[in-house]
């Protein structure tokens, strides 16, 4: 099946300028890169508003774009769990109890964090784990990446690999994390550029909003189920509505969710390069509002793309009548449902934008890994375990160092996630695997001062094992099988549960730290007036991480409500 985009030269030449415009911006931030922490955290002088849309962008990838809309041509509405339920939540309250903690402490990275709370073995599984995720979530943004090239310019998939890792390589190595905000920054308004004319064209191709819901409930597949986000039956793989609920509300709106969104490095970073404990702390409460709106560009555009683009509407008809030789010989997955969209609907000019768009999107997420990437190994690899005690700037050429191979392996992960046909599982996989059981070891160490440091590496050690052996045994063993997301969110609630019950066995037998090292680390250690700025009060509502994290809290119960 050839979905190559018939560009032309106008096409061409916007995502020309925009590929420029990149490459200038990470030679513009070139200049203030003079120390380690300029390189990794933007010398924490940064404004709230520019790292709260570099917040959002650097999440505006591969999972937002291509996944989402994958899963919205599956799934239709339920989909909006992943921003309303799985987003919006854990980042207000990132920004309103956690972040004060992580930016009070000075540390340069989540798993610094961990080591001070924990101490090294806790560190160590954190560090390593973590940079493992980074790489393989790279590929994914590095292969959707190349995927576009090969559409656009018929090029080689390797080649396009090579060609987009060189990119994001130039202007990471040269202007740091700096270079990789700013960039955000542009390309979070180059997305919205893209998607938006494609949703509203796309709407009118099918009637506007009452065709849209007229066709969808009349697809004969899954009908009007796909236009009520509740109770989301397959989505989360349940055939009970009650079971579904939990699942999702448990599985997905509690530990995959506030896993991802407290303690993945990749969104703190943007917010510890913030100039002020109130601006680190509204960096994620900032983002909350516009990634409310996401979905309505992002999962609609593959809900339309599933009624209006033939060749998918056949693909789901195939999938879900379960002949998967007839779905294969169809020669498009719902990864496409973007790519079908653009081919069909947009003329040239705006399907130039479209395609730098989706270029800016999957930049921006390999940027955030790789940046996330290098600052982990170079500070709580390299300088704590291999090299401590050396210049500064032998730090820096450490992160620049690390920076290559991260692009290079990356081109290797890509080829892994080439092999799902429906991104989303792959994704919710792996944050079952590292982020829900380290959720489970922060919230329980912030939260009990009796926790010890040998609690904390070996509940994060059993969590992670428990969610690989039950993955394994539904995919491999055939001892169980969960349709839709169910199995992500069940390896994920039984990370977080064997974490738990792990580390309170194993507290009990274990020697706690002393109190006056628990200060700034947990919250009953902590003086209050030390997670808030002094003249915080004095400041404007909207300026206020509670009172806005108050009103983004009703406006997505809102969404939730009108939507169900």
């Amino acid at each position: 099946m050839d979905i190559r985009l018939d560009a032309t030269w106008i096409d061409y030449v916007i995502v020309a300028l925009y590929f420029a415009f990149v490459l200038g911006v990470g030679w513009f931030a070139k200049r203030g890169v003079s120390s380690s922490i300029e390189f990794f955290l933007s010398g924490r002088s940064l404004p709230a508003w520019v790292t709260g849309l570099a917040f959002i962008s650097a999440n505006l990838g591969a999972v937002e774009i291509m996944g989402m809309s994958a899963t919205g041509a599956q799934y239709g509405f339920p989909t909006m769990h992943y921003f309303w339920i799985g987003a919006v939540p854990a980042m207000l309250f990132l920004g309103v109890v956690m972040m004060p903690f992580y930016y009070g402490s000075k540390v340069r990275s989540v798993p610094e964090f961990m080591r001070m709370r924990f101490g090294p073995a806790a560190h160590l599984v954190n560090s390593i784990s973590f940079a493992v995720a980074q790489l393989l979530i790279a590929g994914v943004n590095l292969y959707l990446l190349a995927s576009i090239v090969n559409r656009l310019l018929g090029w080689p998939q390797w080649v396009g690999l090579v060609v987009a890792a060189a990119f994001v390589l130039f202007y990471i190595t040269v202007g740091g994390l700096s270079a990789a905000i700013y960039n955000e920054v542009l390309q979070f308004f180059v997305i919205v550029a893209a998607l938006l004319p494609l949703t509203l064209i796309g709407l009118h191709r099918v009637g506007g909003w009452k065709g849209l819901i007229e066709k969808v409930s009349g697809d004969g597949m899954l009908g009007a189920e796909q236009l009520h986000t509740w109770p989301g039956q397959a989505l989360s793989g349940f055939d009970s509505p009650v079971l579904s609920v939990i699942g999702i509300v448990f599985g997905l709106g509690f530990v995959l969710s506030f896993g991802y969104w407290t303690t993945n490095f990749v969104e703190v970073q943007r917010a510890l390069a913030s100039k002020s404990i109130t601006a680190a702390r509204m960096t994620p409460i900032i983002g909350a509002f516009p990634k409310m709106l996401i979905p309505f560009i992002v999962i609609l555009p593959g809900m339309i793309a599933a009624v209006l683009v033939s060749d998918l509407t056949e693909f789901k008809r195939l999938t879900v009548a379960g002949d998967a030789a007839g779905a294969s010989a169809t020669g498009v997955t719902y990864n496409d449902a973007m790519l079908l969209l653009m081919r069909d609907v947009l003329p040239n000019g705006l399907l130039g934008v479209a395609i730098a768009g989706l270029l800016a999107a999957f930049m921006a997420g390999m940027a955030a890994n790789i940046s996330a990437f290098n600052t982990v190994v170079s500070y709580d690899l390299y300088q704590q375990y291999v090299k401590p005690g050396q210049a500064d700037e032998h730090y820096l050429k450490a992160g620049r160092i690390a920076t290559v191979a991260a692009c290079v392996i990356a081109i290797f992960t890509a080829l892994i996630a080439g092999n799902f046909s429906n991104l989303m599982d792959y994704l919710q996989t792996l944050f079952g695997f590292f982020n829900a059981p380290l959720f489970a070891t922060f919230i329980l160490g912030m939260f009990w001062r009796r926790m010890t440091p040998a609690a904390g590496w070996t509940g994060l050690v059993a969590g992670t094992l428990s969610a690989v052996v039950l993955w394994s045994s539904s995919e491999f063993g055939g001892l169980f099988t969960l349709p839709g997301q169910g199995l992500a969110f069940v390896s994920a609630a039984t990370a977080f549960v064997v974490d738990i019950l792990v580390s309170v066995v194993v507290t009990r037998f274990t020697a706690p730290k002393p109190a006056h090292e628990l200060r700034g680390l947990v919250y009953s250690e902590t003086p209050r007036a030390s997670l808030v700025d002094p003249d915080e009060a004095e400041l404007p509502f909207y300026r206020r991480p509670v009172p806005m994290a108050a009103i983004g809290m009703v406006l997505v119960i809102a969404l939730n409500v009108v939507f169900a």
